[in-house]
Parts: structure tokens; C-alpha cells; sequence
């Protein structure tokens, strides 16, 4: 029995699949390998066809593409705003962790 692998990346199971395939195994058999060594729920086999269809329509990459009907809510002012916002954290932290340290020094001098 092969040994179980916890948490698998979809990437890591698409470039399986691929793989397999590539050596000219049926999705069936793609399905039944996969869920031995991940797991049983990993992934349906009606996946594992489409995977095996995609890869042999000239499919390359394992990756998810962007969705169309999910349009990323990502953008340049939201990323500048938040790295604005952890540039003054860290400094914030700096400043605590100094004001503590500055604090036992001068507790440790009146001792």
C-alpha cells in the first residue's frame, strides 16, 4: 500500500494527471492511482477525465487560469494601500518593541 500524502496542491494533482496520461493511462486508472495515494475524495473522476481531455487538447499548464466570471477584486491602489498599512505596522512594532526594551533597562538600573 503507498504511502498517503496529506494535503496536496490541485497543481500537484493536475501535473499527476498529466503525467499519467503523457504514458498513455486511462483516466479510470489516473482516478483509481491518485485516490490510492491522496486520498479516496481528492478528486471525481469526472475531473480527472476533464483534466485528461484538457491535457490532450494541448493543455500545458496546471495552474488555475483567472475565472471571467470572478474578476479579481486585486488592484494597484488596494495593494499600495495595504503595503502602506504594513510599512507603518512594522514601524508601530519597532517603536513598542524599543519603548519595552528602553523600559527594563531602566528597571534593571534601579535594582
Amino acid at each position: 500500500m503507498s504511502q498517503s500524502t496529506e494535503n496536496p496542491t490541485d497543481c500537484e494533482i493536475r501535473s499527476v494527471i498529466r503525467f499519467l496520461n503523457a504514458k498513455c493511462v486511462k483516466a479510470a486508472e489516473i482516478h483509481r492511482q491518485i485516490s490510492e495515494v491522496y486520498e479516496e475524495s481528492i478528486m471525481r473522476e469526472g475531473m480527472v477525465r476533464k483534466w485528461v481531455t484538457d491535457s490532450k487538447d494541448g493543455r500545458t499548464h496546471v495552474r488555475d487560469g483567472e475565472r471571467r466570471w470572478r474578476p479579481s477584486v486585486i488592484t494597484e491602489d488596494l495593494v499600495q494601500k495595504i503595503d502602506g498599512k504594513f510599512q507603518r505596522t512594522d514601524a508601530l512594532g519597532f517603536h513598542l518593541y524599543l519603548l519595552s526594551f528602553l523600559k527594563l533597562e531602566v528597571f534593571f538600573m534601579e535594582l
